[in-house]
């Protein structure tokens, strides 16, 4: 029987971070990856392989990390664990013994049960998955129009990819606009205007009832009885936690959720952690289960485990998920990080709400300024800034992160009007009018009126 220290199953975003914090938390144990695919894709990166990149080998995660760190690899599959006794067994008939493992097997696609015709040929999800997506792409070749079935940011982002390259597309989403989940209104209605004006066709406030064909589809019909042709339809209706695993090797699961874990990343098995997508999240602030699978949240969950491997530390917790996302739509931004303004609403808080538009290059006349906008959203009783949003260029993710941060450091409005920044006329909008500190001077001023 083979022995390891640690044993991570899963072998891509949270699964690496695991082992590489890991290792070099403590070098003297022996670490082992196995993982089903022989490479593993970027997980962000799959959709601009149907337009930008063109393939998925433009979109590969490296191996040599692993033989740089000192890491094993095992392209293979586990189809059994024991925590008890801390041995687990592969497809291929191996036995493996350990005495840390952690759970890093990510999601799959969800497909409604009720979604009839979702068999039929020339039907695709997108799962994390080379081979399947190299046939995706076969068959999209030979087609010319597309429906994508979900308005969040994979079927934008895969919608906005294929009508680049000529390809006859059309967003079906049953909230009344694309990235409503994500956006306030006003802020969804931009980016939907965007994707329009770029060729996109959407089709919202009524979702699919139907898939039509004969063993191949040939159209949707929607819940407002209108129909579609398609000759290709590309299902993006969200994710579920890969727990099957876990659920047989005893762990506390919740089919929704995910495996259970504690602020260590720990699972109802003390040495047995879970990271990523397949792990239960919690959001930051509400303390509500969250369905918010992220890349950056899996590598953030993935240090706090490698960290805590063999010797849990207080100050090294994962506190809850502060979700933030940013995606681009031609050559403009879209960001957001915490709550909304109709989340916080809806969640009882009582909140004050301001927004600033700045050039972000200064002066404006300098080439490819765009303008940024920032909408900060904060508590009305204490000024902690709960979330904000942004429309602007390049910087839009940067800037986005920097909002999770004000976030994640509960910093009040007065904090951030104060912050000490860095400016320059290339990079950033002006130190006289920059749009995140604007926002929030813009906050004093409402929460003084009120």
């Amino acid at each position: 029987m083979r022995k390891v220290d640690v044993l991570i199953i899963g072998g891509s975003a949270s699964g690496i971070v695991t082992a590489v914090t890991g290792k070099g938390s403590y070098p003297d144990k022996d670490f082992l990856v196995i993982r089903k695919e022989d490479k593993v894709l970027v997980p962000c990166g799959i959709p601009y392989i149907f337009g930008t990149l063109g393939s998925t080998d433009k979109n590969i995660m490296p191996d040599a990390m692993f033989e740089k760190e000192g890491i094993g690899l095992k392209i293979g599959e586990v189809v059994s664990l024991d925590p008890k006794n801390k041995t687990c067994k592969t497809a291929d008939g191996e036995q493996i013994s350990f005495d840390k493992a952690v759970f890093a097997t990510g999601s799959v696609p969800a497909v409604p049960g009720w979604l009839k015709g979702a068999d039929l040929d020339n039907v695709f999800t997108i799962p994390k998955n080379k081979a399947y997506l190299d046939r995706v792409q076969t068959r999209i070749r030979h087609a010319n129009k597309i429906v994508v079935i979900g308005g969040g940011f994979i079927g934008v982002e895969i919608a906005d990819e294929l009508n680049s390259v000529g390809k006859d597309v059309t967003i079906v989403e049953l909230l009344p606009r694309v990235l409503s989940l994500v956006f306030d209104d006003e802020i969804a209605a931009r980016a939907e205007e965007n994707l329009r004006s770029r060729g996109v066709k959407i089709a919202v406030g009524s979702g699919a009832k139907e898939l039509s064909g004969e063993g191949e589809v040939c159209g949707v019909v929607l819940q407002n009885d209108a129909k579609l042709e398609a000759d290709v339809v590309i299902l993006t209706m969200g994710y579920r936690p890969n727990t099957e695993l876990a659920q047989e090797s005893g762990l506390a699961t919740d089919g929704k959720t995910g495996i259970k874990v504690d602020e260590y990343m720990r699972t109802s098995h003390s040495d047995v952690f879970a990271v990523g997508d397949c792990a239960e999240k919690r959001d930051f602030i509400t303390s509500k289960p969250s369905a918010v699978m992220l890349a950056s949240t899996a590598c953030a969950e993935a240090r706090m485990a490698g960290m805590n491997l063999y010797g849990l530390c207080t100050v090294k917790t994962f506190k809850g998920t502060v979700p933030i996302f940013s995606t681009a739509i031609g050559n403009t931004g879209y960001g957001a990080a915490g709550l909304t303004e109709n989340t916080a609403k809806s969640e009882g808080f009582q909140v004050i709400t301001a927004t600033f538009e700045q050039p972000y290059k200064h002066p404006a006349s300098l080439p490819n300024t765009n303008v940024q906008l920032v909408k900060l959203v904060a508590a009305r009783d204490t000024g902690v800034v709960l979330g904000g949003e942004i429309v602007g260029g390049v910087s839009t993710g940067e800037l986005t992160n920097l909002i999770g941060f004000v976030v994640q450091n509960k910093m009040s409005v007065t904090e951030v009007l104060t912050a000490q920044i860095c400016t320059h006329p290339l990079l950033t909008a002006t130190p006289t009018a920059y749009p995140l500190i604007k926002a929030a001077e813009a906050l004093v001023r409402s929460s003084r009126r009120k």
